[in-house]
């Protein structure tokens, strides 16, 4: 994969406890090694909260993958519905696992591993995403260097 991209922060969403609502946000800071501020995960009130390890600080997925559920399988899902923090465009997420990528200009993270969608996605929205979403339901990444991420900022290759 050559490093020639540049993709963009579409939204930020964040919720306080477990299988509440996402709320969408026009900023939020990012906290090395930690989380999002008013996340769950930073709070350890996330459902995986019990599951330690950097995988859960930053969840990130692609726009073009929830169009594609839509255009492929007829499920539609809001980008608050994928329960991840940050909705992408442009970015190949697969590729950034154990790669190091910046959001906006301060914030650098590491992708972690593959963000599957599971059971508890399907209980929650209540629609059948695991076949759609296989192998594009975003990115788990690790919080390296913290700062402020806003919705409209440059991600890239760090």
């Amino acid at each position: 994969m050559s490093e020639k991209w540049t993709g963009q922060v579409i939204a930020i969403q964040i919720t306080s406890q477990a299988g509440e609502k996402m709320v969408s946000v026009h900023e939020v800071k990012a906290i090395a090694g930690k989380g999002l501020e008013g996340d769950r995960y930073l709070t350890e009130k996330g459902k995986f909260s019990d599951r330690p390890g950097p995988a859960r600080q930053l969840t990130l997925i692609e726009l073009e993958s929830i169009e594609a559920l839509q255009r492929e399988d007829s499920v539609e899902l809001s980008p608050l519905e994928s329960r991840r923090n940050i909705v992408t465009r442009g970015v190949p997420l697969n590729h950034l696992v154990n790669k190091r990528f910046r959001l906006g200009e301060a914030v650098v993270a590491r992708g972690v591993k593959l963000c599957e969608p599971c059971e508890y996605l399907e209980e929650v929205t209540q629609k059948k995403i695991i076949g759609g979403l296989t192998h594009r339901g975003g990115l788990r990444a690790e919080i390296l260097e913290g700062g402020i991420v806003r919705v409209g900022d440059q991600i890239r290759p760090s």
